[in-house]
């Protein structure tokens, strides 16, 4: 390879409070705008910031689970820039004595496992969200979102593809979520990146012209998006297209390019300096110890769990283990119906095949795992077969549908009678003689064909498999 990829990550993820980060105001995704704002949030003089102590013990989490030095002593600081969405025309953030330094995150590579190094975490509010509205070409303001709390996971550019990039971002969503840290749903806005990229040629120590794509929510999109960056910054090197710029770009998902927003700023740009209305938090080795003994169940934990104790495929474990939600729904189900493998099969194909349907990514499915429990337990006991339940699981998903009263007032039980079967498999090779024949000589089409007209004789309520045992018999009979 003539050139090299060269690239870090700033990913900023919403730590899951109640509150925001300095104001009482509700930290929650999905209100009405600008309906969780107060003078506090909205930067209005004279009003005092108060630190919120679980973004703090949150902030000691995320530094916990990336193999993080925590600080002993934090401070947050004033970062000033103007921006329609940030109303005190600075951000309080932490520049002087982050929350951590150094760290390293794990990732899984085709070449095998590789640490990605971390610079710092720290914690800072969020800014508000701009609404463009195209029609009257007019922008918005929602100031929901402004000082919301987030730890913004600054790495060192050891990045060399996207595929490595993603593989990271998939980490740190089952790090952070497994540990409550955040929800990390990308489609919210909760987890956020920004990518730092240059290009140099193969073999040089010195970074190229360096670009960061800002605020990329969608690992589909930074796929895309570092593909073309990449591919402009070859094309300028090699043909002089253009001048490469150290700039901020955006990304047009629409058109698969990035666009430039403005040159990219320099720390003596932004003029941090301590912001005297908030004291220093001290750290205490106590107070870690305290959050690292309340820490849940780690994915790479239950990774290890789910394959030696309970005996589920390494591939199974792992897609269990990729998410929280799914996770839950795994737990919440088999604490219902023990049957962990039975229930993997479910999720991984019809549950996932439903959503990704019905355009829903993993997070956002939402299961009543009695039902779902129930539903799996009645197929795998032949109380109904694997058709029918397939049928009943969107009604449960949409519905909340109780799978059991369902089945009788519907009248779906399975039939297990061998001798209803056996005359209903009687009377298809008897109204289709000719194709039984053709069977017989050879045409393995035709059994397919029997099967199904012995299913529907049946009102499809029969075990496929019992249908095709007692067929079988009867055409080599």
């Amino acid at each position: 390879m003539k050139y090299e990829t060269v690239m870090g990550l700033e990913v900023h993820v919403e730590l899951a409070t109640n509150s925001k980060l300095f104001c009482g105001c509700s930290a929650k995704f999905g209100a009405d705008a600008n309906e969780n704002v107060c003078p506090a949030c909205m930067g209005m003089p004279g009003m005092p910031a108060v630190t919120n102590k679980r973004a703090v013990e949150l902030g000691i989490a995320a530094s916990l689970v990336t193999n993080s030095e925590i600080s002993r002593e934090i401070t947050f600081d004033k970062k000033n820039y103007f921006y329609p969405d940030l109303p005190a025309s600075y951000q309080i953030t932490q520049w002087f004595a982050p929350i951590c330094r150094g760290g390293w995150v794990e990732i899984e590579t085709e070449a095998g496992p590789r640490k990605i190094t971390l610079k710092q975490i720290h914690i800072e509010e969020d800014a508000g969200k701009l609404v463009h509205d195209n029609r009257t070409g007019t922008s918005l303001v929602d100031f929901n979102r402004t000082s919301v709390p987030l730890v913004e996971i600054v790495s060192n550019p050891d990045f060399r593809t996207a595929e490595e990039v993603v593989a990271y971002l998939e980490k740190l969503r089952s790090l952070l979520s497994f540990a409550g840290v955040s929800d990390c749903k990308m489609q919210e806005g909760s987890m956020r990146c920004d990518v730092n990229i240059s290009v140099r040629e193969a073999g040089s120590n010195k970074l190229g012209t360096r670009v960061e794509i800002k605020n990329m929510n969608s690992l589909k999109a930074i796929t895309t998006a570092i593909a073309y960056e990449s591919g402009r910054h070859i094309d300028a090197l090699e043909t002089g297209s253009e001048t490469l710029r150290q700039e901020t770009r955006g990304w047009n998902d629409d058109l698969g390019e990035t666009f430039p927003m403005r040159e990219k700023e320099e720390a003596a740009d932004y003029r941090y300096f301590p912001n005297p209305e908030l004291l220093p938090i001290s750290v205490s080795q106590t107070w870690i110890d305290e959050i690292r003994g309340s820490l849940p169940e780690s994915a790479q934990e239950k990774y290890l769990r789910l394959t030696s104790e309970i005996g589920l495929s390494e591939y199974d474990s792992r897609l269990i283990t990729s998410g929280k939600n799914l996770s839950a729904i795994f737990d919440k189900t088999t604490h219902h119906y023990n049957e962990p493998k039975e229930v993997v099969n479910w999720i991984m194909v019809e549950l996932l095949a439903i959503a990704k349907g019905d355009n829903k990514g993993e997070d956002d499915i939402d299961i009543d795992c009695r039902k779902f429990a129930k539903l799996i337990e009645m197929a795998h006991r032949k109380e109904i077969n694997r058709n029918t339940a397939k049928k009943i699981l969107p009604l449960i998903l949409s519905d909340g549908v109780d799978p059991a009263a369902y089945v009788r007032e519907h009248r779906l039980s399975a039939i297990g009678d061998t001798g209803v079967i056996e005359s209903a498999v009687g009377e298809v090779l008897a109204e289709h003689a000719k194709l039984a024949d053709e069977y017989r000589a050879g045409n393995q089409k035709a059994f397919g064909f029997l099967v199904g007209q012995s299913m529907k004789k049946l009102a499809g309520k029969a075990d496929p498999q019992l249908v095709n045992q007692i067929l079988q018999k009867r055409l080599e009979g």
